[in-house]
Formats: structure tokens, sequence, C-alpha cells
């Protein structure tokens, strides 16, 4: 039998929320006020330094839109509350139904926007609590194709690399200690949450990480502009076993510490009088070439 709520959300449309509902009544609570401390989690999130503080080390981050809450919630990501507008509120019930100690805060699009800065289109933003990262070795046990992102800065290339791993094949992401963060709202939303469904973690230094790869049977192949660096083609079709595909920054590339760990420097050949591409258009043409056949 449907469950109430499955049912007005399927009156109004609503999709792939379904598998969340269990009975218990959801903590619903309609806020008027920007300045009510209920809200903190959410005010000024375009304030960088003030992300910092809520996200990183607060230990919480902002998932964004009830599609990528629900991945993060799939995930076993345990939500702290989630602010909705009315509108949305019947979606945002039926994914909290088993979560009824999480509270789900109503505003109206216009405080919203105050607190955020920014109009909120998608439905819903939630404060999530950031989950403990596995070791490096959980992550890449059965992994035969890993992404390595080290020292990207830029948050959208960070998400979209993410979704370029999920939906291409890679078992899982590894980022190194100044990478952007994963979690962050702009990853979190441009992955479409597929942050949640890619194994992923950070690295040490590559003074201890090109060691961990290695021992665990990793072939580190750079992605990077040097002389006397494979084709990518070539690579593929003598394609080690296990590998573990570096990318660096947009500008910058890969540090000498990251070139000098990799077995092999690869190189997508390119013409039009273009050197190279965008790190996540790369990424994506790179596991597309390297993905299992």
């Amino acid at each position: 039998m449907w469950h109430p709520l499955q049912v007005e959300c399927r009156r109004r449309g609503f999709r792939g929320c379904y598998g969340f509902c269990e009975s218990g009544p959801v903590r619903i609570e309609r806020i008027a006020a920007a300045a009510d401390e209920r809200l903190a989690d959410y005010r000024d999130l375009t304030d960088v330094a003030l992300r910092r503080i809520l996200e990183p080390e607060g230990g919480l981050y902002i998932a964004e839109s009830a599609k990528v809450i629900s991945r993060a919630v799939r995930a076993g990501h345990r939500p702290r509350s989630v602010l909705v507008q009315e509108k949305w509120l019947a979606e945002i019930e039926v994914l909290l139904a088993s979560h009824d100690d999480v509270p789900i805060y109503v505003v109206d699009s216009a405080l919203a926007e105050r607190l955020t800065g920014y109009a909120v289109h998608r439905g819903a933003l939630a404060s999530m609590h950031r989950p403990d990262l596995p070791s490096v070795a959980e992550v890449v046990a059965d992994a035969r194709l890993v992404v390595v992102l080290e020292d990207l800065v830029d948050h959208t290339n960070v998400g979209a690399i993410f979704r370029a791993a999920a939906g291409l094949g890679a078992d899982a992401v590894l980022v190194s200690p100044r990478c952007a963060d994963p979690l962050y709202r702009r990853s979190v939303r441009v992955s479409m949450g597929t942050v949640f469904q890619v194994p992923w973690t950070r690295l040490p230094k590559w003074s201890e990480a090109g060691p961990v790869l290695h021992e665990a049977g990793f072939h580190l192949a750079a992605l990077a502009l040097a002389d006397g660096a494979v084709p990518l083609d070539e690579f593929s079709a003598a394609r080690p076993e296990r590998i573990a595909l570096l990318l660096g920054a947009e500008g910058d590339g890969l540090s000498r510490a990251a070139l000098a760990a990799a077995d092999t420097v690869v190189t997508i050949p390119m013409g039009g009088g273009v050197d190279s591409l965008n790190v996540a258009a790369a990424s994506a043409v790179a596991l597309w070439e390297l993905r299992a056949r």
C-alpha cells in the first residue's frame, strides 16, 4: 500500500523518491525571519570564509536540490536540517520520512534568496553531516581505474570530473591534500550528486601517495603535455590492468612530484592549433578511452 506522502508525491508528478518512505511524521517548522538562529547553516552561503567554517572545519556540507539530497541520503549521509519552499515540501517530506528527527525549515522564496544570496530554483538545500573519509586502501581495494586530482581549485571542474567518473566507469576518485573539496556546494551540484556515488578520499603527499598506489598495483598515468608523452590511444591499446589517471589543475598542470611519481606521461592528441582541453573535458575523453571493454 502506498504511504500517504507517496500518493501526494505522485499526484504532484515527483519521481525517484519513493524508496525513502517509512511510517512516522516528519518535523516541519515554518520560519519567517532571516535572523532566526535555526537558519545559521544556510545564512550567507556566498561568503567563502563562512562556508569554510560551516563545511570543512565544522563537519558540514550543503547539498542542493531534492535529487542531490536523495542521493546523499541513499549513500548513508545524515542530514542535520533541510531548507525548503512550500511548493517542494511534499517531495522533501517523502524523502525524509525515515528521518523524523531532522527538521524541515519552510521559508518563502524571498527569504531563501536573502539567506543564500541567490535564487534557489532547485527546491531545497540540506545541511548535511560530513562523513568520515575512508582510507586510500579501502577505496582502491577492488578498483581497476581510479582518477587522481592534484590541487584542482575550481569546484566546477571537480564536480564535472566526478560526474564523468560515475558515467564513464571509473571506480574511485582520489584527491590531493590541497584539492578543492568534492563536498563543497558547487562541486556537489555540478556533479549531480555523483560525489555520493563514486568512492573517494584524500591522498597524502606524493612522497607517500606514490608508493601507496604502486604497492596496490596501480600504473600511474599522468595526463600532461610533455616531450615524449605517449598518445592516449596508444597507451590504451596496451592498457595496464590497474590504472591511476593523474589530472592536474588548469594552467599549472601536474606538479613535478606528480610527474616524477608517474610511470607514463600520456597526452590527448589535439588539432586545430589547440594544445589541450579543459581538465574536466580531458578527464571524460581519457576515461572513455580507458574504460573496461
